[in-house]
């Protein structure tokens, strides 16, 4: 007669031991998660939230709906919105423990690829904010167990799990293209061609198509907009030289630098070992889309999700090596092992998260290297003191007046926090908001930010210096640093409507 299973058993169950560790990290989000103050892109993206669509300039649309339905259960809540990117790095950490399963990997090796995982500097930081990279995530590690299961079960029906994910993974972050090359690239070169004949195969393709139709047609709609806006990002990380540290970020942003040997040997198994020939396919998940980005120059972070498949395979092939040692040895690499990856996380969680007390040396040293940090600083006293020039403005001119931003984090504060102070809705030229238009009727007096004196005064009109943007704690930021001054712009050179024609720009 089977045994009974007890909740004792299931929770000290392997999997049992893989969601303690991933509830364990959700909790330190939640402790911690609420120290400082939204970033500016979590403002945007709250903004896209309000006004849902099936597309934006800057991202497809499913990080929006999934921060709909934050904000509709936690409202404006830094925690509440926050926790699903926390549940997201938390899924894909039990997720990147049960690849190592399935090649054949015991607890030891299980629990090491998903602590590896988990103090990869990208990942760590990607579940302290709501942004769109922490559900891109998601989907590559899904992806790649979701094909490990087809290799090792050769049941062709996983496709349909796999095409459903690349479609979720297409509805949340364009630089999944280069993994889904990958993908087709490592089945012609490798056995898993077979599959080319099969109608499972052409159908998780044709679902993949199904989920992202919506986002194709905006794109049709907008005439491929984002490709527009990519572009222009792309131009501008290169020109300022975010992308020259693409190799070297593999080292120590998409992984902890004591997990190296682990990805290392990850690759030596998927190309180099009898046992990995029948998951090479992940190998070249691997190798494909790294090449892309290198001649493509993409920037280094942009890689992260690509890596539990190797560290999950070098856990297990570092396993297997670990048995033929005597038992002395044995227990020496395994006590290095656990003594590294403590250092490794506790290292980069005091970097990546956000609990150092600002304008401490801890602090100065975390936002240093980890500079957004700096811009979760000063978005209510930004709001608070536009607030005031709007309500000093005489009363005929309040009741024409514009709030006008150069930047989405500007905008986002001002339609969160604005309307607590009576304020009107932000307008901006960037990205998204271009497309939403400056109101009706267009305003005639405008509360300027983000741009310098000379740009506001030859682009919009009589400009007078209002104000200066500033923080409690005297942070020295994009706000307080590059463009604190904010304007009042009257005579406008053109009527808005004109104006807006070529006010467009991408950031």
């Amino acid at each position: 007669m089977e045994k009974t299973r007890t909740w004792r058993d299931i929770v000290l169950s392997d999997l049992g031991i893989l969601i303690l560790l991933a509830l364990a990290r959700i909790l330190l989000y939640t402790l911690t998660n609420g120290q400082y103050g939204w970033h500016r892109d979590e403002l945007a993206m709250l903004d896209n939230a309000r006004h849902l669509d099936w597309g934006y300039v800057d991202y497809p649309p499913l990080a929006a709906f999934i921060a709909r339905a934050a904000l509709e259960l936690f409202g404006p809540s830094l925690v509440g919105v926050r926790l699903f990117s926390a549940l997201a790095q938390s899924v894909a950490m039990v997720l990147a423990g049960l690849m190592a399963r399935e090649l054949g990997g015991s607890r030891l090796a299980q629990v090491v690829t998903a602590l590896a995982t988990a103090i990869a500097p990208a990942s760590l930081f990607a579940g302290t904010m709501f942004q769109y990279t922490s559900f891109d995530y998601l989907w590559w590690v899904l992806i790649a167990f979701l094909i490990i299961r087809l290799l090792k079960s050769e049941d062709p029906r996983w496709w349909l799990g796999i095409g459903a994910a690349i479609g979720l993974g297409m509805m949340t972050k364009f630089t999944i293209a280069f993994y889904i090359v990958g993908i087709v690239v490592g089945v012609i070169l490798t056995n898993a061609r077979r599959y080319l004949t099969s109608p499972w195969l052409w159908a998780g393709v044709a679902l993949a198509m199904l989920i992202f139709l919506p986002n194709l047609i905006w794109q049709v709609q907008h005439s491929f907009i984002s490709l527009d806006f990519l572009g222009s990002i792309h131009e501008r990380d290169i020109r300022i030289g975010r992308t020259q540290g693409y190799l070297t970020d593999q080292l120590w942003m998409c992984t902890n630098l004591v997990t190296i040997p682990l990805w290392v040997a990850g690759l030596f198994f998927y190309f180099a070992t009898p046992a990995g020939k029948r998951y090479r396919l992940l190998g070249w998940m691997f190798a494909v889309p790294f090449g892309l980005m290198l001649i493509a120059q993409g920037r280094g972070y942009y890689l992260t999700p690509a890596y539990p498949l190797l560290i999950a395979a070098g856990a297990v092939w570092g396993e297997q090596w670990l048995a033929t040692l005597p038992a002395g040895q044995d227990r020496l690499v395994q006590g290095i092992t656990w003594s590294l990856l403590a250092v490794g996380g506790v290292l980069i969680g005091a970097l990546a998260l956000p609990i150092a007390p600002i304008n401490s040396p801890w602090w100065e040293v975390a936002s240093g290297i980890n500079n957004d940090l700096k811009e979760e600083i000063g978005w209510p006293e930004l709001t608070e003191t536009v607030a005031g020039i709007y309500a000093a403005l005489p009363d005929e001119e309040r009741s024409q007046a514009g709030i006008l931003t150069g930047n989405f984090g500007e905008a986002g504060a001002i339609n969160l926090y604005g309307p607590s102070y009576g304020l009107p809705e932000a307008i901006s030229g960037i990205n998204s908001y271009w497309l939403r238009g400056y109101g009706n009727p267009p305003p005639q007096v405008l509360i300027v930010l983000g741009f310098t004196f000379d740009e506001a005064d030859q682009f919009l009109g009589t400009c007078d210096l209002a104000g200066h943007v500033t923080n409690r704690y005297g942070v020295m930021n994009e706000e307080t640093k590059d463009h604190p001054d904010i304007f009042v712009c009257r005579q406008l050179h053109e009527p808005l409507p004109e104006l807006w024609k070529h006010f467009q720009w991408f950031g």
